[in-house]
């Protein structure tokens, strides 16, 4: 009767939140059951704890690969499977999954209600629902499962036994469209680095999943006569954007690290240094795979300054990347544009553009800026190390925007921070993922939810104000 009583006591409390605050609170719960599991003996040795298999985990549901164990060794055959399906859940969606869930907890939820919620969510901008679940999961599978096939039979030859081959094919593109950026070897994609089939695989995944589920689909419904007029103007916007990105910051990145002579491309022809430069261009949209190791030696300031922009402007909206999105990206940019020639309003592709939608990424901007910004400084001003070791602001502010952006490249802090510091890289993973809106809206309706209600029915004044 007890359970009974306690089971009824849950359901009305989660009958009580709002789309973001369950959300957060089943991205939690999803994080705990996933540390418990992880951490026993089923699934890893005995060098993983409950603290290594916590980060683990919140990296994995955050789909941003940032590690302190050796997932190859580490953890066993269920371990690792456990591990990939953590990847699915983060990197398919966690807001659909999450929405989904709530239908079924709160039963008799009208259709027009959960509707509500897919589009209450699709705004916060971290992974679309779309028209049905069902869909974003057929595309997934296509995707991942054409990238494990060429990796099987043309990638990852120099693997003898077939079953790690398939093993190691599954897994890494699995983790590669989820953006994820976790692999089976401690070194990455190193020794791979001169292998051109892997290399453009692993960017077909990663660009695939950052595109979005909305823009695969938009382009899928106008396969018979493909055109780009056709495209709405988001996909347009999306594919434009994310292309342009990666081919002036792959210029600008192979430009840079070849004037300075870093030691990037000190054993590359000219060939492998074009791959090289895509590869991690790609990469640092969000992925985190690495075929060279990533620190201040290996490459320049001025490099490792583009990367770091590339991965704060991240994937897509509805993509399985993180960062601050593309789309955001170009309305500030148009915002920009549109003040400098004196417009009143936004126009993009001769389509106005909704205040609310700039008002919108200027908040996303600003917070998730205001935030990385928050964690480099208690990172910077705390004993947060374990030997006390020396580390330039540079290399924080790279990790930080690295956790927050949910990409995964490691500069080489995250195994040396103490359990303080990799707690703020955690917190930075979850609230990146989930998006800073998100987690902003569902604390402002937990402290002032009768508030916001006021504020519905209150009409205020104008004034100016001199910027």
């Amino acid at each position: 009767m007890k359970i009974n009583n306690f089971f009824y006591k849950l359901k009305e409390v989660y009958r009580k939140l709002s789309v973001p605050q369950f959300t957060i609170v089943t991205g939690l719960f999803i994080i705990f059951f996933g540390t418990l599991i992880l951490s026993s003996p089923l699934c890893s040795s005995s060098d993983v704890g409950l603290w290594e298999a916590f980060f683990t985990s919140t990296s994995a549901i955050t789909v941003t690969g940032l590690t302190i164990i050796d997932v190859g060794v580490d953890l066993n055959i269920f371990g690792q499977i456990l591990l990939a399906f953590m990847l699915l859940s983060g990197g398919l969606g966690l807001m659909a999954i999450t929405t989904f869930l709530q239908g079924f907890v709160v039963k008799g939820t009208e259709l027009r209600t959960r509707l509500d919620k897919g589009k209450t969510l699709d705004e916060f901008g971290v992974g679309g629902i779309g028209r049905t679940f069902q869909s974003i999961v057929i595309t997934a599978t296509s995707i991942i499962s054409l990238g494990a096939i060429v990796l099987y039979f043309f990638g990852f030859l120099e693997i003898q036994n077939n079953w790690q081959r398939l093993w190691s094919s599954i897994f890494h593109s699995i983790s590669a469209y989820n953006n994820a950026g976790f692999s089976l070897w401690s070194n990455s994609l190193q020794d791979y680095r001169s292998n051109f089939v892997v290399n453009i695989v692993f960017i077909f995944l990663i660009v695939m999943g950052g595109l979005g589920w909305r823009v695969i689909d938009d382009l899928w419904s106008n396969r018979k006569n493909l055109s780009y007029k056709r495209l709405s103007l988001h996909s347009r916007l999306v594919i434009r954007t994310s292309f342009s990105l990666i081919i002036f910051g792959s210029l600008g990145f192979f430009v840079i690290e070849t004037l300075l002579n870093s030691q990037f491309f000190s054993d590359l022809n000219f060939f492998e240094r074009v791959l090289s430069s895509i590869f991690e261009t790609v990469s640092a949209r969000t992925a985190g795979f690495t075929n060279f190791p990533i620190s201040l030696n290996s490459i320049s300031d001025t490099g490792l300054l583009l990367l770091m922009t590339l991965m704060f402007i991240g994937a897509s909206t509805g993509g399985t990347g993180g960062g601050i999105k593309t789309t955001t990206f170009i309305a500030l940019m148009a915002a920009t544009r549109s003040t400098l020639r004196g417009q009143k309003d936004v126009i993009i592709s001769n389509r106005l553009i909704s205040d609310k939608v700039i008002l919108k990424a200027v908040g996303i901007t600003v917070g998730s800026l205001l935030f990385v910004l928050f964690m480099a400084m208690l990172l910077s001003t705390t004993n947060t190390f374990i030997k006390k070791e020396s580390f330039t602001f540079l290399e924080i502010l790279f990790t930080c925007i690295s956790a927050f952006a949910t990409v995964g490249f490691d500069i080489g802090l995250t195994a040396k921070l103490n359990h303080f510091g990799q707690f703020i890289l955690i917190v930075g993973m979850f609230v990146g993922r989930l998006g800073i809106l998100l987690l902003l809206s569902a604390l402002w309706q937990a402290l002032y939810r009768s508030r916001i209600e006021r504020q519905k029915r209150i009409g205020y004044p104008k004034a100016d104000l001199y910027v």
